[in-house]
């Protein structure tokens, strides 16, 4: 009893962020200020809804951003797993140096201006595939996926195909892949969620407008409203009213950006409850 009162406690304390967003952005702004919204909207107003998706920016911003994390997340798993199952393999006997030169890029790199000097020279900036190609692989996702081929999948399941003149790719495609629901689950979450918050790749390499992501439309979105509100004026009901707008709208931009994420998540969080600890304990 004790230990369900308090997983529904800890639940109320992590969902309530959430929730209060949710009533937040189509409630007047004055009475959120003041602390009057609690557990349900007052004076409902979708003003900040009508403001983001009248941007007709942000139309194209979705379209770029599904594109964006659909095929990113599928040229991440096509490098990470074939790469992950070769390096679990004890017969592979490059595994420990290229596991190094993997590991190494963890604590070291270029650094912004030689990566964006070697984007710009692969022709890359200004494209679409500056979101996708570069990052085809995280090396903490590498070592999970390895982790997972390494400890959790029998050698002698591997012995017993490669007697019937089972391939190493055959038993990957065949055997390992269908095993590794889990795992495969779980880092299809992490690319997907990556991809959907890409922030910074758009605001260094993308300067057309019809490339830009979600995230970038609505940062514009987000800052003109609040150039709106400090240029009402310094103070009265034009600054105020400006105020409450740029707020809702704030509001409206948080729920816009992750709701797509929130309404995947339930459809993998069987994989993601088994998989998420995957290569906690073993390295």
């Amino acid at each position: 009893m004790l230990v369900t009162v308090l997983c529904v406690l800890i639940f109320l304390i992590v969902a309530y962020p959430l929730y209060f967003v949710i009533i937040a952005s189509v409630s007047d702004q004055s009475l959120v200020s003041t602390g009057q919204v609690t557990l349900y909207p007052k004076h409902i107003s979708f003003f900040g809804y009508q403001e983001i998706f009248q941007d007709a920016r942000i139309w194209t911003g979705y379209k770029n951003t599904i594109i964006y994390t659909l095929l990113g997340t599928a040229v991440n798993l096509l490098f990470t797993l074939p790469a992950a199952y070769v390096l679990s393999r004890k017969e592979f006997r490059a595994r420990r140096f290229l596991m190094f030169a993997f590991v190494v890029t963890l604590f070291f790199n270029g650094g912004l201006i030689p990566t964006y000097l070697l984007m710009k020279q692969l022709h890359l900036t200004n494209s679409m595939w500056v979101f996708i190609v570069p990052f085809s692989v995280n090396v903490y996702n590498l070592i999970i996926a390895r982790s997972f081929f390494e400890h959790s999948i029998p050698k002698e399941l591997h012995e017993a195909a490669s007697m019937d003149g089972c391939s190493h790719f055959t038993f990957f495609v065949k055997i390992a892949l269908p095993l590794s629901k889990a795992v495969v689950s779980v880092i299809a979450l992490y690319y997907l969620v990556a991809h959907w918050n890409d922030f910074f790749t758009g605001l260094i390499y993308i300067q057309s407008n019809s490339l830009q992501p979600l995230q970038i439309v609505l940062r514009d979105i987000l800052l003109s409203n609040q150039v709106f509100s400090s240029g009402a004026g310094s103070g009265g009901a034009a600054g105020g009213y400006a105020q409450q707008y740029a707020d809702q709208v704030k509001y409206a931009v948080i729920i816009v950006s992750t709701l797509p994420i929130l309404i995947v998540y339930p459809f993998i969080q069987k994989y993601f409850e088994k998989g998420v600890m995957i290569g906690s304990v073993k390295g």
